[in-house]
């Protein structure tokens, strides 16, 4: 086996999610209580018992998303369910790219942690500082969708598989788009239900800052092969790493190119570290053939 772990993005979070984990296993309730002094509030109690309106401030969930994914991670590692010298491979969907890069060894929990606490709070900021959405485009081609994107002077910001493509800008722009694509034949152009328009140039507030708060922080090689957003390659410098994830905020999300890098470079199992299966579910999409399994509870881990 080489074995490719995948962590989930903004949109994954459920309320309840790292209840059991924290309830059995003795790493992963460690983890959620060090995430407790690292941020200074109580994450713990916000991801298992919402409210849900709470856990979906991007503030608040780009977190808890990072922490749940390492402590399914560690749960595993608890219990003996990852094969010697496994996994080889690491990567994650937007935010849960800061994920892989901690499960890889380039900072520690802590600092990732940190990290992500601030990205969080910069996007949520740039999102209540402009008036952004994003579409999901089903169904259609790279080439279509961009020209779509070009016209109306907003971004592609999503290639999650092939046929999902997801669309962001400022509201009056996308519902534009929106629009026009329906009215020019496409299947399924459908609005989404996003506090802001992530992956888009209306994130450069939060672009800038985030390089500013990244500059000091010390990273280091990644012990896995590990692929970056911003262009769907494997990436090992440290500094190339930090600069990714600073492009990243603004850039593209190319989810579909990482995963078949990561097959490429001869992963031959995926498994997912996060609340659903919706990273699962691309990778279908993508390659039927892939051996994918997903972890979102104590209760998986043991199985």
């Amino acid at each position: 086996m080489a074995l490719g772990l995948l962590f989930a993005g903004q949109g994954a979070q459920k309320v309840g999610m790292g209840k059991s984990l924290y309830a059995a296993s003795p790493a992963a309730k460690a983890l959620y209580d060090e995430a407790r002094q690292v941020l200074g509030w109580d994450l713990a109690a916000i991801s298992f018992e919402g409210p849900e309106t709470e856990l979906t401030q991007t503030k608040v969930c780009q977190p808890a998303l990072f922490v749940h994914g390492l402590t399914l991670l560690a749960a595993l590692r608890e219990q003996g369910k990852l094969p010697a010298g496994e996994p080889k491979f690491a990567l994650g969907l937007s935010l849960g790219e800061v994920t892989a890069y901690a499960a890889a060894g380039v900072f520690d929990f802590a600092t990732g942690l940190k990290i992500v606490a601030e990205r969080g709070r910069l996007m949520q900021q740039a999102c209540e500082q402009s008036v952004g959405s994003m579409a999901a485009v089903v169904g259609e081609d790279r080439v279509k969708v961009q020209e779509l994107c070009a016209e109306f002077k907003i971004e592609a910001a999503n290639f999650n598989a092939p046929g999902q493509i997801i669309i962001s800008g400022e509201k009056s722009a996308v519902e534009a788009a929106v629009a026009a694509g329906k009215a020019r034949g496409m299947k399924k152009v459908i609005p989404l239900n996003v506090a802001g328009a992530y992956h888009s140039r209306l994130m450069e507030p939060a672009r800038a800052a985030f390089a500013a708060f990244l500059a000091p922080i010390p990273f280091a090689a990644p012990r896995l092969a590990v692929f970056t957003n911003t262009t769907g390659q494997a990436v090992s410098d440290p500094a190339a790493i930090k600069a990714a994830l600073v492009k990243q905020v603004v850039s593209s999300v190319l989810w579909e190119d990482c995963m078949r890098s990561a097959a490429a470079a001869g992963a031959t199992e995926f498994w997912e570290l996060g609340p659903g299966g919706v990273l699962a579910g691309l990778a279908r999409r993508t390659e039927k053939a892939w051996v994918v399994k997903s972890y979102a509870e104590f209760s998986d881990v043991t199985t």
